[in-house]
């Protein structure tokens, strides 16, 4: 008779505000603002850091600052006990959300008990891509092109996220406006529940900035209707893109041994986990095919989650998944979402699900789900369930 699986459980979790392009963040060394949450973190769980046994952290761009295992450096530099380990995860844009599967797995594994997942990206001082780019002195253009088994595969024509989301725009037949209207909405969301404090509970607020900066407040569908495309002849604009950006998110993953002998009282369960792949030339469409096969997995309909974080990478992203699996964009993204809140890289995963799980307490939720399009062609899928 086999034994009953072993559950992970969100104790608690807790991001930084987001800091814009050139905003209040911009000159903070990616290791102090991941140490912010890591110390927030301890603070609000009243856990001893000595107990942790890892700290997982996803970051994209691991050059200069972000470089040497940033999970680690960030814990060291929170002042936190030395002997706990950390490492780093890049599945780019789902950096963050891996590290909690990674973290949940381990946990359900029996292999660990208390486990930190969390992200760091600081996109002020390490612009997007820095990574892509850092071979060319070594005379490698990118990191595919030079692969003779890659250009058999999938041909010489270099990866473009701007060209991805014009050809996901163009096969779904979506219109400019309605990827405005689109993003217009996700900044009046994003501004309500700032204003509102809606996002408060789950801030860890910093001297420099204590709320989200990164929403177009003024924007209307008449300025946005003035960007230029980012292809020639396109549809897609900066408009309906997500924000360059800077934050940190972290979340404490335990499980039921360690509940019980810390005291903790978890907050939510982590229901299912997977992620599935797509083609990597189209890039962002993934989170279409990894819903679906979740969702079957998972024995459940989108009619079972009462609300639902997709990444806005692109307004196409979204509405093109939406267009597929038929979901009601009223419980989609409900605050806003990169377009408006910005994707720091690395953080976005743990960001989106730091505010699903205070959106579903607030709401009474029982089950969410997160996706997001990540680089390669991929996508995780995570669906949490409150308690």
């Amino acid at each position: 008779m086999s034994s009953p699986r072993a559950e992970a459980y969100i104790v608690d979790a807790v991001r930084t505000p987001v800091g814009k392009k050139k905003g209040s963040l911009a000159g903070i060394h990616p290791a102090d603002l991941g140490a912010h949450t890591l110390r927030a973190l301890m603070d609000r769980t009243g856990i001893d850091p000595g107990a942790v046994d890892d700290v997982i952290y996803g970051c994209v761009d691991t050059v200069g600052p972000l470089a040497g295992d940033i999970a680690r450096t960030a814990w060291v530099v929170a002042g936190l006990p030395e002997h706990v380990p950390g490492t780093t995860v890049d599945r780019q844009c789902g950096s963050s959300q891996q590290a909690v599967h990674f973290a949940a797995q381990a946990v359900m594994s029996g292999t660990q008990d208390l486990v930190v997942a969390g992200g760091v990206q600081c996109m002020n001082l390490i612009p997007i891509s820095q990574a892509m780019l850092a071979g060319q002195s070594f005379g490698f253009p990118d990191p595919f092109s030079t692969s003779p088994g890659w250009v058999r595969r999938y041909g010489p024509e270099p990866l473009s996220q701007f060209r991805s989301a014009e050809r996901i725009a163009e096969r779904w037949n979506i219109s400019r406006l309605e990827m405005e209207e689109f993003a217009l909405a996700s900044n009046e969301r994003a501004i309500a529940a700032i204003d509102s404090g809606r996002f408060d509970a789950e801030l860890a607020p910093l001297p420099e900035l204590a709320r989200d900066e990164t929403p177009r407040r003024g924007t209307t569908l008449e300025k946005m209707a003035t960007l230029q495309p980012l292809e020639p002849n396109g549809r897609v604009t900066a408009g309906v893109a997500s924000q360059v950006s800077d934050c940190s998110a972290a979340m404490l993953i335990a499980s039921a041994d360690a509940l019980r002998t810390h005291g903790l009282k978890p907050r939510a369960r982590i229901h299912h986990l997977s992620v599935l792949a797509d083609d990597p030339v189209w890039m962002l469409t993934a989170p279409i095919p990894a819903t679906r096969r979740a969702l079957q997995k998972a024995g459940m309909s989108l009619e079972d989650i009462g609300l639902i974080e997709i990444n806005e990478a692109f307004a196409s992203v979204v509405l093109a998944w939406q267009r597929e699996l038929g979901a009601d964009l009223s419980r989609v993204n409900v605050n806003g979402g990169a377009i408006a809140l910005g994707h720091p890289l690395g953080a976005t995963g743990v960001r989106l699900m730091t505010t699903l799980l205070n959106e579903m307490e607030k709401r009474q939720v029982r089950f969410g789900l997160q996706t997001m399009c990540e680089g390669g062609g991929q996508a995780n899928v995570t669906i949490i369930e409150r308690l």
